[in-house]
């Protein structure tokens, strides 16, 4: 998750969508051009970054959501697994993002079913041989399992998030922590699971603790483009300082439209297809 970002996949807002906002749960009504100006922006910083980026065009049903890429498949080395959100609303993306993946030249390696659920933004890649897996209120149990059966060399370890607010507000693991290297991840430890910091630790992995003010303004949630090289957020400075002292370079976007209303990071954002 921290190798060079080499292709990523987005889909752009459809100014259609943003009349579902209370629907998908947003924190307040998008501006639709704003927000396909600010995506616009972010696209290329991406690809300033050096990264090809690929826009899903497959069409979805009406959905906000559909902009976080990130959460409807794992890519893989054998190829996509396609997942099953805890969402309702969003199961829809998933076989749109199945046609957008095969377009990109990514197979589908396999598929959850009911019962299990599983959003991208619960999984976190530790090295190649070892996923990460929050289990609330949008990653379940027998998505673990699923999980499990669709990567048998994989090393799958699941962690117990917090209720926090409860299940009408989304919380991913990712809200929690993002691996900025091999050693160094930027992390909310306050909420995060006992045995996850403790793993953490003892596999070298050292954290960059979020301040308490900026956690609800997504300072966990940071992409990176490279080893100690990441794109947040624009505005929680404290967070970029202490990144900054931990020898990481930070970029920020503006997502006042895209990321804070709907509370999607740009890890969220994105769904990367080639690291090296």
């Amino acid at each position: 998750m921290t190798g060079l970002l080499r292709r990523v996949l987005v889909r752009a807002p459809r100014p259609e969508d943003a009349v579902a906002w209370r629907a998908y749960g947003w924190r307040a009504e998008p501006d639709p051009a704003r927000m396909l100006q600010e995506h616009e922006a972010f696209r290329a910083q991406l690809e300033e970054a050096g990264a090809e980026v690929i826009l899903a065009e497959t069409p979805v049903p009406m959905c906000p959501d559909s902009i976080y890429v990130y959460d409807p498949a794992l890519v893989t080395d054998e190829g996509a697994l396609l997942l099953r959100p805890g969402k309702e609303g969003r199961r829809a993306e998933v076989e749109a993002m199945a046609a957008d993946l095969v377009e990109a030249g990514i197979p589908i390696a396999a598929r959850l079913e009911a019962p299990a659920t599983v959003e991208g933004g619960d999984t976190i890649w530790l090295d190649e041989r070892t996923l990460l897996v929050g289990v609330g209120y949008r990653t379940n149990e027998a998505g673990v399992e699923a999980l499990r059966l669709a990567l048998p060399d994989i090393d799958v370890l699941a962690f117990d998030l917090p209720h926090l607010h409860g299940p009408g507000e989304v919380l991913h693991l990712m809200s929690l922590v993002s691996p900025v290297d091999a050693d160094l991840a930027v992390a909310y430890p306050p909420l995060m699971p006992t045995r996850l910091v403790q793993l953490l630790a003892a596999r070298g992995v050292e954290l960059v603790e979020v301040p308490e003010e900026e956690f609800e303004s997504m300072g966990p949630n940071v992409l990176a483009l490279g080893p100690r090289v990441a794109l947040a957020l624009e505005g929680n400075d404290e967070t970029r300082r202490r990144l900054e002292r931990a020898g990481v370079e930070i970029l920020v976007y503006r997502g006042d439209e895209i990321s804070r209303k709907g509370d999607g990071g740009p890890t969220c954002l994105t769904r990367p297809l080639l690291r090296s």
